[in-house]
């Protein structure tokens, strides 16, 4: 592994104060996929090197976690390493391929409960399986050079768990809810061998060089809010506990987004992570009433209205960080990924505007405080 006792200073911690609390002069922003197909510049490297390549090979993930910074610099606010939540099911002993126009597939999925046996490892040597992850880690964050932080993630357990039954993308997940209410059980079992490793790869990442972590809980919403209570809530709240307890006083701020679980901001709010990513079914107003100020919300345009036009962006743009505020317990994303056809100019005019009118937003912040201040003394 590269050095990792020695990595440049960095410039801007903008996103780990707001994720810490801490109060800042903007919203900071960065966008989940933002090294993804959009770009032409990773469109080309795909032409010569498959999907999983990039991720196993540390030189070329690097190459591509910087392609966004480079492309929108000073507009970004931190980087995310090209990754992908299923190398924890290859790591795991699964088969994963990314088929072009299809994406993920299984060719081997688990059927029943007694697959775990015959295609997941019994013991996952975490470093050995996944130290290119870690290797990328290290060589882009002495590549950034301290413009922006690093971030790290996995994929959370129920999502995974899904997938590796599923075989692939569904729309009903009828094969993983099966397991659940069928095999109750077995699913724990399996939900908490993943929680295992999710558990082991985060922490490496940060002995690498992640600067912030984020678990993504992509098909939560799939879940009622019983069923999200017994087979993913638990299962987060063990990966931020966890985590942190092993890494003492090298733990980093730490980001959870269960995209559709509307119904369980409030809960996620008090499981031990910094910040709570929202999806765009969630208005400002209400996502900050019910999490009363005791995480950073994270998110929320919907990345279809940067299809939307010039006029559609600003406005959108405009509405959700004049919602959110702009120093305090805010990070500008989008609700989901950014989609494989976005017009990269429509990116552009995202991040700008969000600096834009954070920049406002704070100002007026800081007149409201000076005349209440200003009425107190009086």
């Amino acid at each position: 592994m590269s050095d990792t006792t020695s990595f440049p200073p960095l410039k801007n911690d903008l996103i780990l104060r707001a994720a810490r609390g801490e109060k800042t002069e903007r919203a900071p922003v960065w966008v989940m996929r933002q090294a993804g197909r959009y770009l032409p510049e990773f469109r080309a490297e795909r032409v010569e090197n498959d999907f999983f390549k990039i991720c196993r090979t540390p030189e070329l993930a690097t190459k591509v976690t910087l392609q966004p910074i480079d492309r929108y610099d000073g507009l970004l606010d931190a980087s995310i390493i090209f990754s992908d939540i299923l190398v924890i099911p290859q790591a795991m002993g699964m088969t994963v391929e990314m088929v072009p126009g299809k994406g993920p597939h299984f060719p081997t999925p688990l059927v029943v409960p007694a697959d775990m046996a015959t295609q997941l490892k019994e013991k996952v040597d975490v470093h050995k399986e996944l130290h290119y992850v870690y290797d990328a880690i290290t060589m882009t964050r002495h590549a950034l050079g301290g413009r922006v932080p690093l971030i790290g993630f996995v994929g959370a357990p129920w999502t995974l768990m899904a997938y590796m039954i599923e075989g692939g993308g569904s729309k009903t997940l009828s094969k993983a809810k099966e397991w659940i209410f069928k095999h109750p059980k077995e699913s724990h079992e399996l939900l908490g061998r993943i929680t295992d490793v999710c558990v082991d790869f985060l922490i490496g990442q940060v002995h690498a060089g992640a600067q912030m972590l984020q678990v993504f809980e992509s098909w939560g919403g799939e879940l009622g809010p019983h069923d999200f209570e017994h087979f993913s809530l638990p299962y987060l709240a063990q990966i931020a506990k966890r985590v942190k307890a092993e890494l003492g006083d090298k733990a980093v701020p730490m980001t959870v987004f269960a995209k559709g679980s509307w119904y369980a901001l409030d809960k996620l709010s008090v499981i031990g992570y910094e910040t709570v990513s929202l999806d765009w079914t969630h208005t400002p107003e209400s996502a900050k009433a019910i999490t009363q100020g005791r995480v950073t919300l994270q998110g929320n345009m919907d990345p279809n209205v940067l299809y939307g036009g010039d006029e559609a962006i600003v406005a959108a743009a405009t509405r959700m960080v004049r919602g959110f505020g702009s120093t305090r317990r805010y990070i500008a994303n989008l609700g989901h990924g950014i989609l494989p056809t976005v017009p990269v100019e429509a990116m552009e005019l995202f991040l700008k505007t969000v600096h834009r009118v954070g920049l406002e937003v704070a100002a007026e912040e800081k007149a409201a405080e000076a005349a209440n201040d200003i009425k107190i003394i009086g």
